[in-house]
């Protein structure tokens, strides 16, 4: 004990020196012997072990922290776990450098926010960087001070399960997200409320092919640069502090010895100061992918590539001394890890305070606070997405007398957690039945499961049915588990799962109003939902506060204004489908059978990028520009009328698109480049005004230089990505 106070001593000194974070880190490295450099790169799970050779964490983890060959851990949670663990670095090693304890906050800690794609929906990034921000001070709370998020990779395959923790199928919209959601865990590091981001999968995870997770990724640089790195580079400007490569190979070289990704683009062009984190395991798995031959060239590999920190490999604990001293990796190669992690330590103000994070106290008090609920709700009510509302079936009326609510998720408290609800409470999730029962005291709630999400069995049809005829309306809760998405969860097909959609047409059969509420986390093919039944509420999974979220949509409470983040397709066939594609020589023309087409399915999405409803209607008019001939750095001053044409308040996000006609290579045929969230009375009008930069019309041009090019484009503004108003312009040297 006295040496800690010692050691606190001095680091109170340094502070008191005003030395700078490099200088104090360059002390401490000096310090350190060549096995203890190592052992800062290396990550272990506290929690859990996957047969790689850690079975010596599990009897001997504090000894092996004791030596100073444990840099990080991961899941380990709670104030007392974590100080326990922090008491053994910090006072029984010889340096008492503290550990990072590092989880997946991916959305909420207990409090359970929506999903990162339902939250995408929202379009609305301060509130994604709100629910970040709230999720950091309970993780933080519980003694956390890394989180493995924002997922920032954009997907385009609705059969990748991954598609439901990121923020959909758009670079610009998800670059917005991914920035906001660093500046929520982070903020400015001042307080134990913070935590550190770790963006991830760098790169181009979300392009795996087939949809199939961990799979292979073959796309070119042009499209690996203007989509899938663009919310990286957004997430590394927004000051985001580590980073973790992925699972997938580019072009033959997986991105675990990828000096391309993590040398080239993200140290040399990005500048990027902080750490890379291998994913689980991603080192080692050099050799089933057929690079390395052993776990000593694996590491090789990784480390020269630029992977600081080894999670779970146990690669660089066991080989980068002997790889030193052999001259296939350099000290000054391992000095710049190490020297990138002990600033993050200090930066974080473990140094400083190593318990910083460990108070029990205030664990208690924060975790499920009433106000992290509170930002829950207002969350997940965002979040929803109205597809269909046939005749204003909604909002449903409040006196109606009996209402049936059916189906396999209408009660479940675990599904509307998500994949990744990290420290689930699923007694605390407030399902449909609930909500509704608690906004309509005075009716009779009539609830029949109808069957499992996965059953093949219709023997609990007829008790839905009866349930169906006796009402007034039916909710219809319909959709996939928590574990049908997420990591590891790819699915080749789209459809609702089990006799689900046989039971929506037995109940749709009563001929009683059905209003189809869907739990998923990625898009679904619902042909026949979205041509028989009345209206279709897309929820995703909305967390802790689904069912009051869900309840205030039905009932007219709050005004549904989510747009989709991502296509949904009419069938799987159809995919990879989204709205930035590019023309063909011969694009589609119903007048030519020669043209790029389906023989049997309309090109078109059933929903497209950008959609959504509300309970009332607006209009667009009189799109002017100010200035249709722009020079370079001249911005495009761009206006449109909208007016609310219905009888409820109401919030339209404005979309705004740009099409470059022609240029050295082939462009999209629509690129969404702003967007606005507006507020209307019914009746009222507003000219809603946009100015869009040039850099924002810049691209890689036919020699990979990142320019703008004079020439003839098109802005778009709309309702979605398919229903816009269009007017000519050209950029003129």
């Amino acid at each position: 004990m006295k040496k800690f106070f010692i050691f606190l001593s001095i680091c109170s000194l340094t502070l008191a020196q005003q030395k700078t974070i490099e200088e104090r880190v360059d002390s401490v490295l000096a310090l350190m012997t060549p096995i203890e450099k190592i052992g800062q790169l290396n990550q272990y799970s506290g929690g859990f072990d996957t047969g790689t050779k850690t079975a010596d964490l599990k009897t001997g983890k504090n000894q092996l922290i004791r030596e100073g060959k444990i840099g990080s851990l991961l899941n380990v949670i709670g104030a007392n776990a974590t100080r326990k663990i922090q008491k053994v670095a910090v006072e029984e090693s010889r340096l008492k450098i503290p550990i990072i304890f590092g989880l997946d906050v991916i959305h909420g800690f207990k409090t359970t926010f929506p999903i990162p794609l339902a939250e995408a929906s929202s379009w609305d990034p301060e509130l994604a960087e709100k629910t970040a921000r709230y999720a950091a001070m309970e993780a933080s709370a519980a003694g956390i001070h890394w989180t493995f998020a924002p997922m920032v990779d954009i997907a385009r395959d609705p059969r990748w399960g991954r598609i439901a923790e990121g923020s959909g199928e758009d670079p610009y919209l998800g670059s917005l997200f991914a920035a906001a959601r660093v500046k929520g865990f982070q903020g400015n590091f001042s307080s134990n409320k913070n935590i550190a981001a770790c963006v991830k999968h760098f790169a181009a995870y979300g392009a795996a092919e087939g949809g199939r997770d961990y799979n292979t990724v073959d796309i070119s640089e042009r499209t690996l640069r203007e989509i899938y790195l663009k919310p990286f580079k957004a997430a590394v400007d927004a000051g985001a502090v580590t980073l973790m490569c992925s699972f997938n190979e580019i072009a033959g070289v997986p991105s675990s010895a990828n000096k391309f990704l993590l040398t080239k683009i993200l140290r040399d062009e990005w500048k990027f100061d902080g750490f890379v984190v291998s994913d689980w395991n991603s080192i080692g798995e050099l050799i089933p992918h057929g690079i390395a031959k052993d776990l000593m060239e694996a590491a090789e590999l990784g480390i020269n590539a630029g992977v600081d920190m080894d999670m779970q490999a146990n690669a660089y604990i066991t080989s980068l001394d002997e790889l030193v001293k052999e001259g296939k990796v350099s000290q000054s190669r391992i000095d710049e890890s190490v020297k990138r992690i002990l600033k993050l330590k200090f930066r974080l103000g473990l140094f400083d305070n190593p318990y910083k994070y460990c108070d029990s106290l205030r664990e208690k008090k924060t975790i499920q606070s009433r106000e992290m609920l509170d930002v829950a709700l207002e969350a997940a009510r965002n979040s929803i997405v109205l597809l269909k509302n046939e005749k204003n079936l909604l909002p449903l009326k409040k006196d109606l007398k009996r209402i049936a609510v059916i189906g396999p998720l209408a009660d479940s408290k675990r599904d509307p957690l998500g994949p990744w609800n990290q420290q689930r409470q699923p007694d605390l999730v407030v399902t449909v039945v609930e909500g509704i029962k608690k906004k309509l005291g005075n009716s009779e709630i009539i609830y029949a499961e109808g069957c499992k999400i996965t059953d093949t069995s219709k023997s609990s049809f007829p008790e839905a049915i009866e349930a169906a005829k006796n009402s007034d309306a039916v909710v219809l809760c319909l959709g996939e588990s928590l574990f049908m998405s997420g990591e590891a969860h790819s699915s080749a097909s789209l459809n609702l799962p089990g006799v689900q959609e046989y039971l929506a047409k037995e109940i749709v059969r009563t001929g009683k109003p059905v209003v189809a509420v869907l739990m998923n986390g990625r898009p679904l093919t619902i042909n026949w939902l979205s041509q028989n039944v009345d209206a279709i509420v897309e929820a995703w999974f909305l967390g802790t506060e689904s069912g009051d979220a869900i309840a205030d949509v039905l009932f007219g409470d709050f005004n549904p204004c989510g747009k989709l983040p991502v296509t949904f397709p009419r069938s799987t066939g159809q995919i990879p489908l989204y709205y930035n594609h590019k023309n063909t020589g011969r694009p589609y023309s119903h007048q030519n059978r020669f043209s790029s087409n389906y023989q049997d399915l309309d090109n078109s999405p059933l929903y497209p990028f950008g959609f959504g409803l509300g309970y009332t209607t607006f209009s667009y008019s009189n799109l002017q520009l100010i200035n249709d001939r722009l020079q370079k750095g001249e911005p495009l001053k761009v206006s449109i009328d909208l007016k609310n044409t219905g009888e409820r308040p109401g919030v339209e996000i404005v979309q705004l698109y740009i099409r470059g006609i022609t240029g050295s290579v082939t462009r999209p045929v629509k690129e969404l480049k702003d967007f606005a969230k507006v507020s209307l009375l019914p009746g009222e009008s507003k000219k809603v005004e946009f100015e869009v930069d040039t850099e924002k019309l810049k691209f890689y041009d036919i020699d990979m230089n990142y320019r703008l090019e004079p020439g003839e484009f098109k802005v778009l503004i709309g309702t979605n990505s398919e229903n816009l108003l269009e007017s000519p312009f050209s950029v003129v040297e």
